[in-house]
């Protein structure tokens, strides 16, 4: 089969106005970026703001493996199975981080024949966005330094800022560095980290504002240091909101593209769910929902992660009532959990399968809690055996869970049909109303139990001297009331990514915890977590080249 990249090569777009005529949208609320991209404009949203929602589905998946769930091909096979089915349906996705691009993950446009289209513009640079959020981020570090070398009004204490610079990349080696050296001009000597921008509490901010004035707010509220008096230091006080917000200006508006075969996308945002919230903007979300009958939409890497952040972070904060859940599986990926090596899960194994599924059970039993009607997809593989899909399929009869096998890499839509098919009836038969998984009013330390040991199924929470000091300090700043953003390796369901399946008597270490106090959450950290990933020893960089004809080669 052809790769990705010549797939969508040879794809046929259509111009960006045709793919959202019928759901309304005219086309003088597109501001183009050429034929095929576009952003939604201020007006659409003031114009569609009292139409009736439609119903939202999450797409989430079991603990990510090397081999690859396909995550996003669901989705997107998923959405396009809809729309064949007559559905005015649109998917939601985030922007990919040019991070994993050059790293070891690839790209973020599906694959096979469910891809979102055009691929490369997508991957590299986009709209601009990441670039907008970096610089946003990085203005406000420059104030920071700047207001301290001018003569420090606000007695910033230079050993407690929080805030720290970013750049859309892996880069190992500014994780930690030292500003500031060489003649007195430089600046203030000090210590500074470096995050990924999908880490940036800007791009949590622009992901759940409603809109630019709300944007605006959250700026002002983003807790950058305390004083030497042990103080809080919001960038508000720094004068930084209105340079900020000007920067941000259009990278607030959602960009519309399409898949392969025409469906609309509305891909905007790009947190991690591994060290952010890990879902694409409410205005995304929000304008899908207020255009279409269904939205598909799907969260980072497992649903420990992601759909736990999904629904108790974003919906919570932009009162989402999602209706259903499809979690994504592979034979390949259950294999892996039940102690398969890499290089042997294309032979046959029931036993390693069966043990395997300890994992996909957890993620079952976690998502019940938010009362919420689950497909299990199946994504299909060549080398799956049909005694290995039908252990799945008799394990999920027996959870009392749908159940689909997905085709969707290989024959697009026509074969997620069978996926669409069980959502639609699961969407019939919903009877429960979605509920968050804790209370606004429980404190932080309960929030991160709560999280720890009804999804992670952690035995005990441990917290280090630190973060037990900053628990107390965010409560006493009336920050207790947020919800709760854990930064922990996708890998496993405890922070120790060796542990695969579903571990038992484990327990989970907080190391630090911080209040990104714009987005309105506080994030704790376990394990190893890096907020600055590095690349691996041979990165996808190596092969990404630009041919005489001016195409983008090497892209996954």
């Amino acid at each position: 089969m052809k790769s990705d990249i010549e797939i969508s090569r040879e794809a046929v777009l259509l111009p960006i106005q045709d793919i959202i005529k019928d759901f309304g949208i005219n086309q003088n609320y597109l501001e183009y970026y050429g034929k095929y991209k576009s952003k939604l404009s201020e007006e659409l949203t003031e114009k569609i703001e009292n139409n009736q929602e439609g119903k939202l589905i999450l797409v989430t998946a079991m603990n990510p493996t090397p081999a690859g769930e396909g995550k996003t091909t669901i989705s997107i096979g998923l959405a396009d199975a809809l729309h064949k089915l007559g559905k005015k349906t649109i998917l939601t996705l985030r922007e990919p981080s040019l991070g994993p691009c050059f790293g070891v993950k690839g790209g973020a446009a599906g694959g096979g024949y469910a891809q979102v289209v055009p691929m490369d513009d997508l991957n590299l640079h986009f709209t601009g966005d990441f670039h907008a959020i970096t610089s946003a981020n990085n203005l406000l570090s420059a104030l920071i330094d700047n207001h301290i070398h001018q003569g420090n009004l606000l007695r910033i204490d230079p050993k407690q800022i929080s805030w720290k610079r970013c750049m859309d990349m892996n880069d190992r080696v500014l994780r930690h560095v030292v500003l500031g050296i060489g003649a007195k001009a430089d600046g203030v000597v000090r210590e500074e980290q470096f995050t990924i921008t999908a880490a940036s509490e800007i791009m949590a901010i622009l992901c759940l504002s409603k809109d630019l004035e709300d944007l605006k707010i959250r700026l002002g509220k983003i807790l950058v240091a305390y004083n030497f008096d042990g103080e809080p230091v919001y960038a508000g006080q720094l004068q930084a909101v209105g340079a900020m917000a000007a920067l941000l200006k259009e990278a607030i508006k959602p960009n519309l593209i399409q898949t392969l075969e025409h469906t609309p996308v509305i891909v905007h945002g790009g947190p991690f769910a591994n060290i952010a919230h890990g879902c694409n903007s409410v205005r995304a979300t929000k304008t899908a929902l207020k255009t279409a009958d269904i939205v598909v939409t799907e969260a980072g890497f497992g649903a420990d992660l992601g759909a736990e952040k999904f629904f108790d972070i974003k919906c919570r904060l932009a009162n989402l009532k999602p209706q259903g859940v499809v979690l994504v599986a592979t034979i390949r990926a259950l294999k892996y959990h039940g102690g398969v090596e890499k290089a042997n899960l294309s032979e046959e194994n029931l036993v390693a399968l069966t043990q395997g599924l300890a994992n996909l059970e957890k993620h079952l039993d976690n998502l019940s809690l938010y009362h919420l009607p689950v497909t299990v997809a199946l994504n299909a593989f060549a080398t799956d055996t049909q005694a290995e899909n039908s252990l799945v399929e008799e394990f999920c009869k027996r959870k009392q869970c749908s159940f689909a096998v997905a085709k969707v890499w290989e024959k697009g839509g026509d074969g997620g049909l069978d996926l669409a098919q069980a959502v639609l009836k699961n969407l019939e038969n919903k009877n429960e109303e979605f509920t968050p998984l804790y209370a606004d009013e429980s404190s932080l330390m309960e929030k991160i139990q709560t999280i720890a040991q009804k999804i992670y199924g952690a035995k005990h929470v441990d917290y280090t001297p630190a973060a037990v000091k900053a628990l107390k300090e965010l409560e006493k700043l009336a920050y207790g009331n947020l919800p709760v953003c854990m930064a922990k390796t996708p890998y496993s369901l405890s922070d120790d990514a060796s542990q695969l399946g579903c571990p038992k008597d484990f327990g989970i270490t907080v190391r630090e915890v911080y209040v990104n106090a714009g987005a309105g959450f506080v994030v704790a950290l376990t394990g190893t977590v890096m907020t600055m990933p590095g690349l691996p020893k041979n990165p996808s960089a190596y092969q990404i080249d630009v041919s005489r004809e001016g195409e983008i080669v090497g892209l996954q």
